[in-house]
């Protein structure tokens, strides 16, 4: 990879990103709605809205490979996630595609599997199962990646970010967090290692009470440095503090569950 655009320069992950990438790769551009506040003056920046395709055309010209950050995070109005995470993944895919653009790696979210319970363990082969309207945004994302590489070749890796942060912050984040350098990790995976043609994984580090079997990122090399056990005691003692929310303790996406939640299946048992 001599040149990569990286989208959502300006989001909390971006923002990491930005510092950790840094030298890694010969020339990284980097791309959102507007320059993020601390942008360098030795930082490439392209403007661009998602739901233009031209502009997402002219931000990927040169490129080789892209990291897809930019996009809604968090659940919004149908409006809202449509343009930005439906119509913006789209465009970026399909701009990917007339500009013979090699790779993509695609910020997948944990919410598209939200609604399976804490207690099973599941890999990247079960059905989705998403817990918002951002959920099934990035679930769409996912089967999109899918065809773009086995229709038109693209070299495509999905990851299913947890919680990307300096430690986890409640209970359910000490299954689920990322430390930004194991990010960095599956996203260089994703960028450069040569057998890969479309995969799944999960974002996550080496967390014991993990919800999810990351075999596919270990059979490519994935050897996560962050512990989540670690953060144990601040994390619970955080927990404690929390609102009681039966149906988002139940469930993997946690207040992603609950949220709107309104005469579902309050306990699925598997």
């Amino acid at each position: 990879m001599q040149t990569i655009l990286v989208t959502g320069a300006a989001g909390g992950i971006g923002t990491r990103l930005r510092k950790l990438l840094k030298g890694v790769y010969p020339r990284i551009r980097w791309s959102d709605l507007r320059p993020p506040a601390d942008l360098a003056r030795d930082e490439e920046f392209v403007a661009a809205d998602l739901a233009d395709l031209q502009a997402v055309e002219k931000a990927v010209e040169g490129v080789q490979g892209i990291v897809h950050l930019g996009g809604f995070s968090v659940e919004g109005p149908w409006e809202t996630i449509l343009n930005a995470n439906i119509v913006g993944c789209y465009n970026l895919f399909e701009a990917a595609r007339r500009k013979r653009v090699e790779r993509v790696v695609f910020a997948s979210s944990n919410h598209v599997v939200g609604f399976y319970p804490r207690r099973r363990r599941i890999g990247t082969h079960e059905p989705v199962r998403p817990d918002t309207r951002y959920g099934l945004s990035k679930a769409f994302g996912e089967a999109l990646g899918a065809l773009y590489a086995f229709k038109h070749g693209l070299r495509v890796t999905c990851i299913r970010i947890g919680n990307v942060d300096d430690a986890p912050a409640d209970r359910r984040r000490l299954a689920i967090w990322l430390k930004p350098e194991d990010l960095m990790q599956l996203v260089r995976i994703g960028l450069e290692h040569p057998d890969l043609r479309y995969e799944i994984f999960f974002g996550a580090s080496d967390n014991e009470r993990a919800f999810w079997d990351n075999a596919a990122a270990f059979r490519y090399g994935y050897r996560p440095a962050g512990c989540a056990e670690d953060h144990r005691d601040a994390a619970l003692a955080a927990q404690a503090k929390l609102p009681a929310d039966p149906v988002g303790e139940w469930y993997e996406g946690g207040p992603f569950c609950s949220q709107e939640f309104d005469g579902g299946i309050e306990r699925a048992p598997y």
